[in-house]
């Protein structure tokens, strides 16, 4: 088997090889293409993740809140409903059902309503980790919190939450690489990300090896990056006493 990396290279209409990897004059190669559908990957994988961490935050901490328990079987309902149902499944409802529910949302684009389905899908995994992590915290900071004349929202924001979070940024890290990964599903409505690309490419070109082989190393790159991110970010906030130092990545 040999392998012929200047596919990338080759225009995507002519399919010939140019002299640069990069179209010049309104021409595209298959690079071009590919750089596009990894921004295109980026950008839905970190909306849903801002959309998950927000959503998440309010659901889990909802979950704790004390002498409230409608609240509390509504935060469970959430994470049951969205956790158990498949990203997939979850994707193809909100392009399809969504819209002719609400109609206001057909003018939506899918790249939109991709973002929300796996933002809800991840939300619910967050919530539940953010209230273990207020679970997880002596409940004597809470009662220092009371004692101090803190309302709950006070205890929550002052005290709770940012010792949760500290708690909880290896399992985040995980969930975030997870986003980058889930975000593959949007092929499925016809965003032009990167296992689209890999998809339409191969078939264009037979080259699947060399394509497969390149978006791969992009899932892995932007998968490090995420975790690189977050590991400076648990180094810069640690407690001491309180987290363990850790020598590496998760």
């Amino acid at each position: 088997m040999s392998w012929d990396w200047q596919v990338f290279c080759q225009d995507t209409i002519t399919q010939e090889v140019g002299q640069s990897c990069f179209g010049k004059n309104g021409d595209i190669t298959y690079l071009d293409w590919m750089m596009s559908a990894w921004g295109w990957t980026v950008s839905v994988a970190l909306l849903s993740l801002v959309i998950a961490l927000v959503l998440g935050a309010v659901i889990g901490t909802l979950r704790t809140l004390p002498d409230r328990p409608w609240i509390v079987r509504l935060g469970n309902a959430w994470v049951e409903l969205f956790r158990n149902i498949p990203l997939l499944v979850q994707v193809f409802i909100w392009y399809h059902v969504v819209p002719a529910i609400f109609p206001a949302m057909k003018s939506l684009p899918g790249f939109v309503l991709v973002v929300f389905a796996i933002g809800f899908f991840t939300s619910a995994r967050i919530a539940e980790q953010v209230r273990s992590g207020i679970q997880a915290l002596p409940r004597g900071q809470r009662y220092a919190g009371m004692a101090v004349g803190f309302t709950t929202f006070q205890t929550y924001r002052y005290v709770l939450l940012p010792m949760a979070f500290r708690i909880i940024i290896p399992p985040l890290t995980s969930e975030a690489m997870n986003v980058f990964k889930n975000s593959s599903v949007a092929f499925a409505v016809s965003v032009a990300e990167l296992t689209m690309f890999a998809m339409q490419a191969q078939e264009e070109t037979a080259r699947g090896v060399e394509i497969y082989m390149a978006v791969t190393g992009l899932y892995v790159i932007s998968a490090f990056i995420i975790n690189r991110i977050m590991a400076f970010i648990e180094k810069r906030s640690r407690v001491p006493g309180l987290i363990a130092a850790s020598g590496g990545g998760h």
